[in-house]
């Protein structure tokens, strides 16, 4: 049996022998320091794959970590990029607010220049929650010398009238409640009659002679003669003019100049306007 295997791998005992035979009379000849060193480069040769693949391991890790750095740099670079994009946005709905406030409060001095009365800007702040009367609360009041009686009115048109006030704080009861009620004509035909709220906010013109000429589309404006409103402001536009119902007078419903849900800053009258000539003052 063991004569066998030596004899199946004679060819590779052999050969190993004369490597070892050869290797020892190289070291003989060439000394320890040269075997030192033939053995060295033939370790070095040998696990030169190994360190390669270390090396490209190593350099590989070093690059993920330097990515990942990167990309934390990156994220913070975002966040405050974000963040001053936020107060850029900030500013700018800021300025933007401010440009329209002046822009309203220049209307409002330039109505209150034609107007030639002396007159307190106010503040929109509130409105009547309960839905039972048409209401605005303003935040001006009493020191700002805004009394109940005083007329309010917009760059559009007529708002209403102040009902109550305390120092900082007063209520402006609008043309379309149904307690309300002006002395208005038509501007177009001088057609004259009572402008009035009604029950659901609308507006009609009450006391219009079933002759009066009356169209859809005619301005209808204060006629000065109630004594709370000067003369010549627009209430608003006639939508409709009925006449098939019986009676003395005519349906017509008003259209508000004014969008009362959009009022911002409004105008005071505090100083009731002259009386035309011949005018009467109307109970409201």
């Amino acid at each position: 049996m063991k004569r066998t295997l030596l004899w199946r791998y004679r060819v590779v005992i052999t050969c190993g022998a004369l490597m070892i035979v050869s290797l020892h009379m190289l070291s003989t000849r060439l000394g320890p320091n040269a075997v030192e060193s033939w053995s060295t480069a033939i370790l070095f040769e040998a696990l030169r794959p190994f360190q390669s693949s270390v090396t490209r391991l190593g350099e590989g890790g070093i690059g993920l970590i330097h990515d990942y750095l990167d990309l934390v740099n990156v994220q913070r670079e975002n966040q405050k990029l974000r963040l001053e994009l936020a107060r850029v946005t900030t500013e700018k709905t800021h300025l933007a607010e401010l440009e329209a406030e002046n822009h309203r409060l220049a209307e409002l001095l330039e109505l209150r220049q034609a107007l030639n009365l002396p007159a307190v800007a106010a503040n929109v702040i509130g409105a009547d929650a309960t839905g039972l009367s048409r209401t605005l609360i303003l935040g001006q009041g009493t020191d700002s010398g805004i009394k109940p009686g005083m007329a309010v009115v917009s760059v559009q048109g007529v708002v209403g009238k102040i009902i109550a006030a305390s120092a900082h704080a007063s209520r402006v009861l609008l043309i379309d409640d149904h307690n309300s009620a002006l002395d208005a004509f038509d501007q177009r035909s001088r057609a004259r009659g009572i402008v009035a709220g009604v029950v659901d906010g609308g507006l009609i013109m009450k006391y219009v002679g079933r002759t009066d000429d009356v169209k859809a589309g005619d301005s209808v404006i204060t006629s000065g003669l109630d004594g709370t409103f000067p003369r010549g402001l627009l209430i608003g536009s006639v939508k409709e003019v009925g006449r098939d119902a019986p009676g003395l007078f005519l349906n017509v419903s008003i259209k508000p100049a004014v969008d009362f849900r959009r009022l911002e800053q409004v105008l005071v009258i505090t100083q009731p306007p002259p009386q035309p000539p011949g005018g009467r003052k109307t109970q409201s």
